[in-house]
């Protein structure tokens, strides 16, 4: 260490820790060429803030896309949903997997 310099340590922290949970997710958006599409792919591992999903669409970063989650079909008196709320993320980066493409998402609202 040079004299009257200190020296620091650069660390990624995380908000909340991932969890290795794959969840179908219907994911809905545009590609990367302006056509729109739903796909009904998984998530590879998520936390409150964010998830990781396979696609075969070519997504841009920074655009948003909406997630939902399948839900069973509701019998005529349940409390089940027939389908959750959209979960509106941003896409943060790519990386490929052999020919799978993986996304990392930031949830706009942490889910709670």
């Amino acid at each position: 260490m040079i004299q009257g310099k200190k020296s620091f340590e650069i660390c990624s922290t995380r908000h909340s820790p991932r969890i290795r949970l794959q969840i179908p997710v219907f994911v809905r958006g545009t590609d990367a060429s302006g056509s729109e599409f739903i796909e009904l792919t998984k998530t590879l591992n998520i936390s409150s803030f964010g998830a990781c999903i396979a696609s075969q669409h070519i997504l841009r970063t920074n655009q948003t896309i909406h997630l939902t989650i399948p839900a069973p079909s509701p019998a005529s008196n349940s409390l089940v949903p027939s389908e959750t709320p959209p979960i509106l993320a941003r896409v943060l980066r790519q990386n490929m997997a052999g020919d799978m493409r993986l996304f990392g998402l930031q949830f706009i609202h942490p889910l709670e």
